[in-house]
């Protein structure tokens, strides 16, 4: 690391209690918001760090903020979730930052300013890119940087606008940095994994150039990871659907997807342990996926006239550990779909995006896993975008399927359909969890995992 230079920070008495009014209106409006359909009862602040001098014109504070809530409406409060803010605050808002208004502020220390996200201003956000540049320390705050990777002075921000669980800025088409809006304490695998695939020499993964971090209670607190912006790329589910629009196949994408999925598996499987799954692990495996079936059955009775070929998937994997069928587990990527894949305009493939699944604990989510889960979620990706055009294309997503395993197998060693009953239980689970999330918040997709879970809860699934 290069060595640091440290600033100390101050911040302004009274300074949330001047935002908790604006905060409750605008916080649960933002698409990386957690708690959605649960009203905001108040905040405490977590941590605080004023990032300019007091005398500066603009205000600006980095802010780590706990959103109290209660469970479900007319339940009691309790802690919620902590959110990661870049609080602007200027006399006026010019109109090109009309879209990150937060609100005028008219309680306390800084009443009469104008609060707003500040991520959407190239001046604020040039300074984080600064600050990793120089490995500086502001407060709690660390910035930290690999210094074998040059950052240039000067690189122009701009944020990327489009709906995300967190907030990115790219600088100058060299860097992208992406803010963890909602951050818990502990490792975070989007940078722990792509760093250890560093130190493997992964070409597939952009190697991290910078991170910003801080420690509260003992704990790290991992809040953006800074890496090489692809430029010109295409991620997964944009070029697929561009392929079908035209009729094309997609089958030798699908192939280097494969190759390049298990070149990954293979650099986290060197960089980090692998653990064998035997009949204890998996039949608390198999109860897992039996309850989320059970809980989705409640959520969504559509799903009731399945449950019982759905449940003969797990229970046909458990059967198989109970004969003394062993697995290999192994850091994965986690939350594997088209959306997570990046084309260079070369038709390079890297894999990016190594956070999880966000609704899950940070522990679970480092867990060691079969490599079967990242394939299926894949594998339900392609189905996924076959039935996203007007026109599908018969056969599309079982050429992708074929394609990708073939190419998964030419660099592992190991074809996934040769472990059918594994897949067909991570695709299967997978599905269920589709259904659900369908049914909440898109309605007008659900019969897209419907029809896999009948295939999926047929006596011969394909």
């Amino acid at each position: 690391m290069s060595e640091a230079v440290t600033r100390t920070a101050t911040t302004s008495p009274g300074l949330l209690a001047s935002l908790d009014p604006l905060l409750r209106e605008w916080l649960p409006r933002q698409r990386w918001f957690a708690g959605k359909g649960r009203p905001v009862t108040g905040f405490s602040l977590v941590e605080a760090t004023e990032l300019l001098p007091p005398t500066a014109k603009l205000g600006l504070y980095h802010l780590l903020v706990r959103a109290h809530q209660p469970l479900t409406v007319g339940a009691p409060t309790h802690p919620g979730d902590c959110y990661q803010l870049l609080i602007g605050l200027r006399e006026a808002l010019p109109p090109r930052l009309a879209p990150a208004l937060i609100g005028h502020v008219e309680e306390g220390p800084l009443t009469g300013r104008t609060a707003y996200d500040a991520l959407y201003d190239p001046l604020p956000a040039e300074l984080l890119l600064e600050a990793i540049r120089s490995g500086t320390r502001i407060g709690g705050l660390s910035f930290e940087r690999d210094p074998h990777q040059d950052i240039r002075e000067g690189l122009v921000a701009r944020v990327m606008t489009a709906e995300q669980s967190n907030s990115s800025i790219v600088y100058g088409d060299t860097f992208i940095l992406k803010l963890l809006r909602r951050v818990v304490p502990g490792v975070n695998p989007d940078l722990e994994l792509p760093l250890a695939l560093a130190r493997e020499g992964c070409p597939r993964v952009p190697a991290p150039t910078g991170w910003l971090q801080t420690e509260l209670a003992g704990e790290p607190y991992t809040l953006g990871v800074m890496q090489p912006f692809v430029q010109g790329a295409s991620d997964g589910w944009e070029l697929a659907l561009r392929e079908l629009a035209k009729g094309e196949d997609f089958g030798a994408e699908a192939h280097a997807l494969g190759r390049a999925t298990a070149e990954v598996h293979t650099a986290l499987a060197r960089a980090l342990p692998t653990v064998t799954l035997g009949h204890q692990q998996l039949h608390l495996l198999v109860d897992g996926m039996i309850e989320r079936l059970e809980a989705a059955v409640q959520a969504v009775p559509a799903l009731r006239p399945y449950a019982p070929g759905l449940r003969s998937a797990f229970t046909a994997l458990g059967d198989l550990a109970a004969e003394g069928t062993t697995w290999t587990a192994q850091r994965i990527h986690g939350d594997l779909h088209l959306g997570q894949c990046l084309r260079s305009a070369t038709g390079h493939w890297s894999l990016i995006d190594f956070e999880g699944e966000p609704s899950k604990p940070l522990s679970e989510r480092r867990l060691p896993q079969p490599t079967a889960r990242d394939i299926a979620g894949m594998l339900r990706s392609f189905d996924y975008a076959a039935h996203s055009t007007d026109l599908p294309v018969q056969g599309w997503a079982e050429a992708c399927r074929a394609a990708y395993c073939s190419g998964y197998a030419e660099v592992s060693g190991v074809d996934p359909r040769t472990d059918p009953v594994l897949l067909r239980a991570y695709e299967t689970d997978k599905a269920i969890y589709e259904v659900v999330y369908e049914a909440r918040h898109r309605p007008d997709w659900l019969q897209v995992p419907m029809a896999a879970v009948a295939r999926y809860a047929s006596p011969d699934p394909i």
